[in-house]
């Protein structure tokens, strides 16, 4: 106890305060009145929300289960409406809502949403626009058409008489310059805007979330009432002498171990209960509860002494020590999360200087059930790999955004793919929340990352399952599109796809555009990743219709045919591997009444046989050139 006072002695000069707020472990109102909402709506299939709408007007409401039983909201009767979930779609013939909606940029999504009104003055702009739909990420706390209507004439003319400068700021006053969650947002958090750095303050209403803008105000703060957890001089002859000595050696980890001792109100026994969560001054959360007589901590009875009064504020000694996230190593932060088995390995690499040390970092480290079938011996191969899982930077995934690109200490550049339900880089998603420590941030992974080796051309060239299908697509004239810089998703058939087609499925090779029009069925327009996919996604293919992409019991399924082997990551896209021919609406057998004529399967065998062949034969040479230019005419 003598050890902690002297220290808090210390954090008065180094300017003890408030730090940012993390979201806690409960959910928010907004999550509550979802959930309540989908409970109502699943009997209408997956993804479908119960609505209420109020009558005489176009409100509509998530709602919890008083409003459902009472049908009224504030005093106003409602009718019951049953719509796809924030984020989903219809499928035609499917029930319910099962796909998810792309993600678009934020100038799109607000006329998805139907702002419409902001989304039209956001184009008169000459800047906000750009801004919107480039990189980055921003939140929109976004007005309703209904809230633009309501202004006076004369507010609005001074809004849009002037739209570079009043009307700008304006609706950057609506913004922030990174993501931020429903669930994130906490009754008392304070946001910065974009115009001049002003203050969005948050109030959590036990129905939702609902935002109110503070002006250029500033709050006042009085004394206070504290409750301080003074670490007795045992809890200090606990922590290993190493990290002890690092932590007071530095001033900013040791303030924010201080201040993660004191609670930002005054708690005595008496008025403590279980499950109770409060928040320190350094900002993350506890969980101070009762065990009989006991208090406890996050579950543990390490509460010595307790209701020690001070005239702002009790003190209870405890006899172990808190040390927060921001206060600890790369190494220290995986100590206490499930990826022990990649942290032996980045030790038994020689990575451990760069996990203990100060280099600002980004761990990207797997779960330990990636390893469970055994992990990986190390060599030069495996060193190079684990290089590639870290990042350059300390970096928070909130202000990741799509396309971004990471720059690894192996040399490598990793992409950034931001999904509906999923944040991922290269084929490798986030499984949970960030532990930023004092130093590094450890992602935690829900697979091996395996950095984009060559084009999607490169890949298929080199590797022998898909002869029959380079082969096809350089008679097709795509070679070009598959080498060059783009974002494609290829579902790559095997030679035994091609082999496998039964005559009443045989694809109508005769023309170069026929097969070409085959071939961009298989090709999205956009990188998708097992990890992204979901419940089910509605991909775009070159050629024109949607492809059907899901994934149930781990195993990813194109048109419901299952993927061989999902995410093989190529710098201008990735490749499934499928072991069948997907075949577009209109070609499919049983929505035509002809049969298909002149099968092209010989010519795939051929191909099959010759494309490798060819090229090292000068007889063979001739005949396989023979064949392309048969399968072109």
């Amino acid at each position: 106890m003598a050890l902690f006072v002297r220290l808090l002695a210390l954090a008065l000069a180094l300017a003890l305060g408030p730090a940012a707020t993390l979201a806690g472990p409960a959910k928010s109102p907004y999550q509550l009145v979802l959930q309540h909402s989908r409970l109502r709506g699943r009997q209408h299939g997956p993804n479908v929300c119960a609505v209420q709408k109020v009558i005489g007007t176009n409100r509509k409401y998530f709602t919890n289960c008083k409003q459902w039983y009472q049908r009224k909201i504030c005093g106003k009767s409602t009718v019951i409406s049953y719509e796809c979930c924030p984020g989903y779609e219809k499928v035609p013939g499917e029930k319910g809502c099962p796909a998810a909606l792309p993600l678009s940029n934020l100038y799109e999504t607000l006329g998805v949403v139907g702002s419409t009104t902001t989304q039209l003055y956001t184009d008169r702009t000459d800047k906000l626009r750009p801004e919107m739909e480039g990189p980055g990420s921003f939140t929109i706390f976004a007005p309703s058409n209904e809230a633009w209507a309501s202004l006076s004439a004369e507010v609005l003319d001074s809004l849009v008489s002037n739209v570079n400068i009043e009307l700008l700021n304006a609706l950057r006053y609506h913004m922030v310059n990174r993501r931020v969650l429903t669930d994130e947002l906490k009754h008392g958090m304070t946001l910065t805007s974009m115009y001049q750095n002003s203050n969005i303050q948050i109030h959590h209403y036990p129905n939702g979330a609902a935002v109110a803008a503070s002006g250029l105000n500033t709050m006042l703060e009085g004394n206070g009432q504290y409750t301080l957890l003074a670490p007795t001089n045992e809890a200090f002859e606990k922590i290993p002498t190493e990290t002890l000595n690092r932590i007071l050696g530095d001033p900013e980890a040791l303030r924010d171990l201080l201040n993660n001792h004191i609670l930002k109100s005054a708690m005595c026994a008496e008025a403590i209960v279980a499950g109770l969560s409060v928040e320190t001054l350094e900002g993350t959360t506890l969980e101070v509860g009762c065990s009989g007589d006991m208090l406890t901590i996050n579950g543990k009875a390490i509460i010595s002494n307790k209701d020690i009064l001070a005239t702002n504020g009790v003190i209870h000694y405890i006899d172990e020590l808190l040390i927060p996230d921001s206060a600890k190593t790369l190494f220290e932060l995986a100590a206490e999360s499930d990826v022990s088995t990649a942290i032996d390995l980045f030790r038994q690499a020689g990575l451990g200087t760069h996990l203990s040390g100060s280099e600002r970092l980004t761990l990207l480290a797997p779960l330990n059930s990636v390893f469970k079938d055994g992990t990986p011996p190390i060599n030069a191969h495996t060193r190079n790999l684990l290089r590639n899982h870290i990042i350059k930077d300390q970096l928070a995934s909130k202000y990741l955004y799509h396309g971004q690109t990471l720059e690894t200490l192996g040399g490598k550049k990793l992409r950034v793919f931001v999904y509906r339900n999923s944040l991922c880089i290269e084929n490798s998603c986030i499984a949970a929340h960030d532990k930023r420590g004092r130093y590094g941030t450890l992602f935690m992974m829900d697979r091996v990352l395996t950095p984009p080796m060559g084009t999607v051309m490169d890949v298929l060239k080199g590797d022998n399952r898909f002869s029959t299908l380079v082969a096809a697509i350089q008679s097709a004239g795509l070679t070009e599109t598959l080498t060059r810089e783009g974002v494609y998703t290829v579902f790559a058939p095997t030679n035994e796809a091609f082999r496998a087609l039964p005559p009443k499925e045989q694809i109508n090779l005769k023309t170069a555009k026929e097969l070409a029009n085959i071939l961009k069925y298989h090709i999205g327009d956009e990188i998708l990743v097992s990890g992204g996919i979901g419940a089910l996604v509605r991909l775009k293919s070159l050629q024109g219709d949607k492809l059907e992409v899901s994934l149930k019991n781990n195993v990813v399924s194109v048109n419901k045919e299952p993927v061989a082997e999902p995410d093989i990551m190529a710098t201008n896209g990735v490749v499934h591997v499928i072991t069948s021919i997907l075949q577009p609406p209109f070609n499919r057998p049983q929505e035509r009444g002809d049969e298909l004529a002149d099968s092209a399967l010989e010519i795939f065998k051929q191909a099959s046989a010759f494309s490798r062949a060819s090229q090292r034969s000068v007889r063979l040479a001739p005949v396989y050139q023979k064949l392309l230019e048969r399968m072109k005419h």
